[in-house]
Parts: C-alpha cells; sequence; structure tokens
C-alpha cells in the first residue's frame, strides 16, 4: 500500500472513519429555498462513494432567523426525511457524514451589506463594513439552545456528528476575537469571557446527543486583524477549549473577513501546504485531540508526509475533492496519475460567490451521477475525428471522444501539450494550471487518441486524414489596441510574445520601465506582470478600467493586490489608457485619463507590451467547410473566454460526437 497512514482508519468519539481523508465544508449553491437539492446529495454521494473518509457538509440553516435560501435547513416541514436521505447516500457507502454549523455574524463576502447581522458587539465588518446589531444575551442563549436542537436532529437523521465553524471570521470567530468582541459581560473580555459561547454550545450538544456523536471545532490560526487572533491568541485559546473538553478533532483555518480573506483558501501563489507547521504548533496545547490539515495539500504523497511527520493525524481537502471525487480511491489503487488534480485556481469559490452554482476548471462531470472515476460510455458509430489545437479545449474534445471509441488524430504547433495553458504554468503562480492538460494528456494516450506535437496543420494535412468531423480548437490571438499606430508593430509586442520570450532568457535584467497596458484584467495577465517586474526596474500597469482583476474572484483579486502591491518597483495608474501620440523613440510613454482627459508621462521607456481582447484562430473553417468537412470550433477557437469554458466545452463536445 503506497499510502498507508492516509488509508488507515481513525476513531472519533467511539465511530471509525476508514481513513484519514476528511472532505472539508464547501458550500455549493445546488440548494433553493432552503431544500436539501438532489444535486447536493447526490455531490456528497459521489465522493463517498470515491473512498472519502469523512465529509462535512455546508454550512446548515439552524437558527430561527436563519434564512438564506442557498442553505439547506433543518426544521423546514419534511425536512427529517431529506436529512435522512442525505445520510444514508453518504454513510451507507462507509462514509461519515456530519453537517457544519455557523452563523455568518457580520461577515458577509457577497455584494453589498447584510442587514439582518447579529454580531458579539455593534462593530463593522472589515470587508463588507456590514453593521450588526449586537447580541443580547437572551439571543446568544437562544442560539445555543437552537444549536443544540439542530444537534439533535442531526442524530435522528443518521448523521454521524457535527463541526463547528469558529473560524474565517463568522459569529463564533467574531466572539473569539478581542478585535470583534468588546462586550464587557460574560462572553466578552478575556480568553474565558470569549470562550464561553463556544464552551457552552459543546456542553449543550454533548448533552443533547448519544456519546458518539462526533463534533469536530475549526478554529482561527490567524486572522490577520490588528488586535485580532494571532498564533499566541489561538494557542490560548486552544488550550482554554481544550480544559473543558467535549470536542473530538480540531482543524485550524486562516483569514477572516478582511483584506486576508485570500489566506483561508491560498491559492497558486502560496508554498504548498502553508499551514503546516504552525497550526501543528497551535493545536498542542490541546493534547490528544486528533488534528486535521488544511489549506493547499492537493496530492497524496503530500498529504502522506504530513501524517508521516506527525504534523497532523487527518487531511482535510475542499477543493481537491471537488476536482476529483475519487481522489481516494485513485490513490488507494496506485492511480495517482490518473487523478484530476486541484488547480487551486478558485473558480468554485467565485462561482458560488456570484450566487451560482460550483464549478470547477477541471472537472466537468461534478456531481453527475456518472462523475466517479468518469470514463465515458461508447458511441453507436465510430467517426474519424481530427482536433486541431492541443489547449484545453482540443485535448478535452480529443481525449473524450477517443474513449468513447473515435479514431481521434489531435495536431498541436507547439512542442508540449497545454497550447495558451502552457504558458500560464511557465508563470510565477501557474504551475498549477498544468495539472487540466497533464490530466488530459494521460487520458488521451490511455484512450488510444493521436497526437501529433510540433506541427502547425494546415487544410491539407487535415484532408489527409478524410476526417467525418474536424474541430478547431486553436485558441485565440490578441488584437492589436484599437488606435495604436501601426508603426508601432515593428516593436510592441503582446504579453504572450514577450513572456515566451523572457521564459527563454531566465537570466536576464532589464533597467528601465516596463508598461503594461491592461484591457483583459483575467489571472494569466497578472501572472506575466510578476514576470515583467522580477524582470525590469520597474514596472508601470495602465488600465482603463478603475480597478485592476476586475474579472476574477474576490480572494483571487485579493491575492493579486497583495503581490502586486507589494513589490516596490509596481506602480498602478488606474482610469488610464496609452496616448497615440506617446514618443515612444524617447523612451516616453503618455498616458491618457479616460475621464478627464489629463496627460502623464512614463520615462525610461525600456518596453511597452499590452494585455487585450483576443480573437479566435478560425480562418480554418471556411476553407474545410467549402470541402464538405463537419467542422467545429471550441474553446477560444470558438469564442475567447475561460478556463473553465474550455474544459466544460470541450467535454460537452467530445461526449457529443
Amino acid at each position: 500500500m503506497e499510502y498507508p497512514l492516509l488509508l488507515e482508519p481513525i476513531t472519533l468519539a467511539g465511530r471509525t472513519v476508514r481513513n484519514r481523508v476528511v472532505h472539508a465544508s464547501m458550500s455549493t449553491r445546488y440548494t433553493q429555498n432552503q431544500d436539501i437539492d438532489p444535486r447536493l446529495v447526490r455531490y456528497h454521494a459521489n465522493r463517498a462513494a470515491g473512498g472519502t473518509g469523512l465529509i462535512v457538509t455546508e454550512p446548515l440553516n439552524v437558527l430561527p432567523w436563519h434564512d438564506r435560501s442557498h442553505r439547506p435547513a433543518l426544521f423546514q416541514p419534511n425536512t427529517l426525511d431529506a436529512l435522512s436521505r442525505w445520510a444514508d447516500s453518504v454513510e451507507s457507502k462507509g462514509c461519515r457524514l456530519l453537517g457544519q454549523f455557523q452563523d455568518s455574524g457580520r461577515g458577509h463576502r457577497e455584494a453589498g451589506r447584510s442587514h439582518q447581522a447579529w454580531a458579539p458587539s455593534a462593530l463593522p465588518d472589515d470587508l463588507s463594513w456590514t453593521m450588526p446589531r449586537e447580541m443580547p444575551a437572551h439571543r446568544i442563549h437562544e442560539a445555543i439552545e437552537h444549536f443544540g436542537k439542530g444537534a439533535r436532529r442531526l442524530e435522528e437523521a443518521g448523521f454521524s456528528g457535527v463541526e463547528l465553524s469558529a473560524g474565517h471570521g463568522h459569529l463564533f470567530h467574531q466572539f473569539l476575537s478581542p478585535a470583534a468582541n468588546i462586550r464587557d459581560d460574560e462572553y466578552g473580555g478575556d480568553v474565558e469571557g470569549r470562550t464561553r459561547l463556544l464552551r457552552e454550545l459543546i456542553e449543550v450538544i454533548t448533552s443533547s446527543c448519544k456519546n458518539n456523536f462526533i463534533i469536530g471545532l475549526k478554529l482561527p490560526g490567524t486572522d490577520g486583524i490588528p488586535g485580532g487572533i494571532d498564533h499566541p491568541e489561538s494557542a490560548r485559546i486552544t488550550a482554554r477549549l481544550a480544559e473543558t473538553g467535549g470536542f473530538h478533532y480540531l482543524v485550524y483555518c486562516d483569514g477572516s473577513h478582511s483584506h486576508t480573506l485570500e489566506t483561508h483558501i491560498p491559492d497558486m501563489s502560496y508554498p504548498r501546504a502553508p499551514y503546516v507547521e504552525e497550526h501543528a504548533e497551535i493545536a498542542a496545547n490541546a493534547p490528544g485531540v486528533p488534528l486535521m490539515a488544511l489549506g493547499l495539500i492537493t496530492d497524496p504523497a503530500e498529504a502522506e508526509g504530513i501524517l508521516a511527520a506527525g504534523k497532523a493525524q487527518m487531511v482535510a481537502l475542499g477543493r481537491p475533492l471537488v476536482t476529483d471525487a475519487a481522489w481516494v480511491k485513485k490513490s488507494a489503487e496506485g492511480r495517482q496519475s490518473e487523478i484530476r488534480y486541484c488547480v487551486s485556481c478558485n473558480t468554485c469559490w467565485a462561482t458560488i460567490v456570484e450566487r451560482k452554482p460550483i464549478l470547477c476548471d477541471n472537472n466537468p462531470r461534478l456531481s453527475q451521477p456518472d462523475e466517479v472515476d468518469y470514463w465515458p460510455q461508447p458511441a453507436r458509430r465510430k467517426r474519424r475525428v481530427v482536433v486541431v489545437g492541443a489547449g484545453p479545449a482540443g485535448l478535452e474534445t480529443g481525449w473524450v471522444a477517443a474513449a468513447r471509441g473515435h479514431d481521434v488524430t489531435v495536431f498541436a504547433a507547439s512542442e508540449r501539450p497545454g497550447g495558451k495553458a502552457y504558458l500560464h504554468a511557465q508563470l510565477p503562480g501557474g504551475e498549477n494550471v498544468s495539472s487540466v492538460y497533464d490530466y488530459q494528456e494521460m487520458a488521451a494516450g490511455k484512450a488510444g487518441a493521436t497526437v501529433h506535437l510540433g506541427i502547425r496543420a494546415g487544410v491539407d494535412d487535415v484532408l489527409a486524414c478524410e476526417p467525418d468531423v474536424v474541430v478547431l480548437a486553436g485558441g485565440a490571438t490578441m488584437l492589436w489596441p484599437n488606435g495604436w499606430p501601426e508603426e508601432w508593430r515593428d516593436f510592441v509586442f503582446d504579453i504572450r510574445e514577450v513572456s515566451r520570450e523572457m521564459l527563454e532568457r531566465p537570466d536576464e535584467t532589464i533597467d528601465g520601465t516596463a508598461v503594461l497596458w491592461d484591457q483583459d484584467h483575467t489571472l494569466a495577465t497578472y501572472s506575466a506582470a510578476e514576470l515583467l517586474a522580477e524582470r525590469f526596474a520597474r514596472l508601470v500597469i495602465v488600465t482603463p478600467r478603475e480597478r485592476l482583476a476586475s474579472d476574477v474572484g474576490l480572494v483571487t483579486r485579493q491575492g493579486i493586490y497583495r503581490r502586486l502591491y507589494g513589490m516596490s518597483n509596481v506602480e498602478v495608474v488606474l482610469l488610464s489608457d496609452i496616448h497615440t501620440h506617446s514618443a515612444l523613440d524617447e523612451g516616453r510613454v503618455s498616458c491618457r485619463n479616460v475621464l478627464n482627459g489629463s496627460l502623464r508621462d512614463i520615462d525610461d521607456l525600456a518596453m511597452l507590451t499590452w494585455s487585450g481582447s483576443r480573437a479566435p484562430n478560425d480562418e480554418m473553417a471556411a476553407p474545410l467547410r467549402a470541402e464538405g468537412l463537419d467542422v467545429v470550433t471550441v474553446g477560444d477557437c470558438d469564442m475567447p473566454r475561460t478556463l473553465l469554458a474550455a474544459t466544460t466545452d470541450g467535454h460537452a463536445l467530445g461526449r457529443s460526437l
């Protein structure tokens, strides 16, 4: 067995958990009108079937004032039956299911502000500036009582336990934090007072449920708020809670509803498993209580190493189990190379915050009945399929079509698969993007597709294959910025061309200023910007919008800001475009404010580049159709969009052939 510690059972509250892999709580937005949606049940059932040992649900509506329509309610009419079906769908497959209890309090990460928020003190939320009402003592007691009833209801429905989420800047976290809790009654003040709500809640649940009902506790590691919870304070909180006990495992999370929100769900720019060491040190203040490691752990070998080092007793995965429901099954069978690995791009998080059901860049089968260890069903009729382009859209189409039994030939102009995604993977913070096309390349080989690398296929190459269907997946090319002088084309190149050139000369640094005109606002552009900042003495980013990164999710945007504004040689010029009368030959770019027309010069210019709108590379479509062929465009070659669109559309096309 390659991962003996990861696959070893563990006992919590007298219940056996079959392995050490835990699905950390992830919101899905499948729920509507507080009902337990079949998609939500299927999502968790799929992960149970894929071998996960324990699953923690998304937050549940428990309290009388909990009315968020996207969260499953515990006390709606007929809910007990639905809860029982949910629990059975997971527990019957050998996996433990825990419900998560929390209240957002003043915390609000969606657009606008919450107008029905309670908090320990009437202090505004650090992110949304929501102004809450202070919870009176009788409301605290009411909440504790109802959470106790909620735990009893979960137990009655067949759940194995509950996790109390006291991190992420939510209500329990707010009570623990000296920055958010300035009460002068028994629920405020020192650690004794600030932990009282949690201690009383654990006591009520313990007295309401049987001895084998698992109680997990998620606590803040550090929230990054001045005067809030840092590691020493978290250690003190842990020690006080451990004195009373009553809980069966600990897990920590960083960040809060503030500029540190991104730290709770670290992306590709972070080091691997960034919190393991510090969280282990904090958890030492609760000796004997199993600890779950959490945060940017994606690989089974990585998880095994954490357990082997004694830094944790379990490993909590959120996004990696969104990406591959069979992560554990494949690991146990020695098929880790067949895992669809998490990109850590946080598309999943962004979609739910946009109030849409969860989506994943690298899992087009998310929550489908056949999701677990998916392999396509054979087609009724075998066809010859030629795919021109080996980026994510083309490779996804190709492997799925080949797996269905079609004779598939893929042409890639580059010597490596991945298309533009390969370029992004070479840029700062982009390494995990390779997880998408690495899986696709593996699957294409397994399915028997023929992939020709380094061949820029033309019409004759395609016709020579005598195809029944041609799929054009050659991506898109950045358009020359509107109004820029034609004579600039000889020495001004787009950010992709510039990035390739700089990656070929890894040791080169350049005196002078690089100017990046940004009309793109997606993650890859800022990965390239970091490369420019590393190589040039100065980088100025100019955009006609009022902020950078407006086309990415909040936590991704926060990370981009943290990195760029943390570089002393980076400057940002907002609400401006590049004046077409700039004296580039004199080493000067002029920026024109789009609102008032004022000009600003940037001197010492070494390079001007841009990132902007793209046009599909679909020039082969017309001549191939003129030959009578069935031609389909996919990915950026159809409509330039996102990595999510490329894998989703490519998968759907492959299944349709």
